[in-house]
């Protein structure tokens, strides 16, 4: 763990910004010292001092820096060093829908980093399994290889890496049981690609499910006779995942969900393109393109994204959001999703997982369980 080391300017605590100083020891934060002032007064301060926030957490991400998850070998790691200098300091390797025999074999890889943080890179948490437990009528750009679920088959993987969070389309044969078992065993769920009707998702919030796998994409949409998942989500959910690219959904969409959904947070389904650039990827068994801002397959479809959460809470300040607001919907609403009483907030005992930005929301230097990562 990191030495002794101080961390000045405003410092975001869960009670609002503090204009001192933040004390690390051991990796963790020892302490926090400081007037509380306004976020006017931070926005505005002739000094220009840096800002501290906790740092990102990312609960999909299948790749960056040119690699994808399903790789295995020594993939993951160099997705976390990626992250990592984007201010995502944990994160959840998200797999795709795969022949059973792949998922296993990414899953066997993912187990040593998920073990053991590489000194340069993210806190990999655990895997988002969010295939093959899905509708094969929503796909969006999951390859064609779902399945019935089965607890028998989540235990064998979950024997091989941690799993943390499950997608799973809920109208299928047997999910809604599945759900209540997955809860009870531990296993975050969320709903997603999914034709479920409004009812369903209902349903599924009824049975356990607590999130919905990026809100808007591959899934039921809302109309004013047939609400659809989306309708569920917006009614009833206090958490969903949602892609702030401004390509996954429209910025208008995007604040329809933050008046209704109270801890709806930010993820960046980022693929091998992020941090590339234009070209052809691996997402999967996919073969997609990175072109004009985005990632597709051949057919058009969206295909992931090239988001980061340095770029995620710019965007979302940009919308009008306050940065306090912006920074919970990168970090703190996720660690709460995810039962993490020691991420996701600059708190004494928590881990010292921080970001630090200029004026203009621009890293400067990220710290990961106390110690520093080389952004260069």
């Amino acid at each position: 763990m990191g030495d002794f080391q101080q961390v000045e300017g405003y410092v975001l605590t869960p009670q609002g910004f503090v204009r001192g100083r933040l004390d690390i020891s051991g990796g963790r934060i020892a302490a926090i010292h400081g007037e509380p002032v306004s976020e006017a007064q931070v926005r505005h301060d002739p000094q220009a001092l840096p800002i501290v926030l906790p740092g990102f957490i990312d609960v999909h991400v299948h790749g960056g820096g040119g690699h994808d998850t399903m790789e295995g070998g020594d993939a993951a790691r160099q997705i976390s060093r990626l992250h990592v200098r984007h201010g995502t300091t944990s994160m959840l390797a998200t797999t795709m829908t795969a022949p059973m025999d792949e998922i296993r074999a990414a899953m066997s890889a993912l187990a040593e980093v998920c073990r053991e943080r590489d000194p340069q890179g993210a806190r990999v948490l655990g895997v988002h399994l969010e295939g093959p437990y899905i509708n094969p009528g929503k796909l969006g750009a999951q390859p064609d290889f779902a399945k019935p679920a089965a607890m028998t088959e989540v235990r064998e993987l979950h024997a091989l890496a941690p799993i943390r969070l499950i997608t799973i389309a809920p109208e299928l044969p047997g999910n809604l049981d599945l759900i209540t078992e997955l809860r009870a065993a531990g296993y975050q769920v969320q709903i997603g690609h999914t034709l479920g009707t409004y009812e369903d998702g209902v349903a599924a919030l009824s049975h356990g499910a607590q999130g919905f796998t990026h809100l808007f994409n591959a899934m039921t949409g809302l109309h004013h006779r047939e609400p659809g998942m989306v309708g569920a989500a917006l009614a009833h959910a206090r958490y969903a995942e949602i892609i702030p690219d401004l390509l996954h959904v429209h910025p208008g969409a995007i604040r329809v969900a933050l008046r209704s959904i109270p801890c709806m947070f930010c993820v960046t389904d980022s693929t091998a393109a992020a941090g590339q650039p234009d070209g052809q990827y691996k997402l999967g068994r996919h073969t997609v393109t990175k072109c004009m801002g985005g990632v597709r397959l051949p057919d058009g479809t969206l295909a992931g994204s090239t988001l980061t959460m340095d770029q995620a809470l710019r965007n979302l300040v940009g919308m009008g959001l306050e940065i306090a607001d912006a920074s919970r919907r990168v970090s703190s609403h996720a660690a709460e999703y995810l039962g993490l009483s020691d991420r996701g907030q600059l708190t004494v005992g928590a881990w010292a997982d921080l970001v630090v930005l200029d004026r203009e929301l621009q890293l400067q230097r990220v710290v990961v369980e106390g110690e520093e990562i080389d952004l260069a």
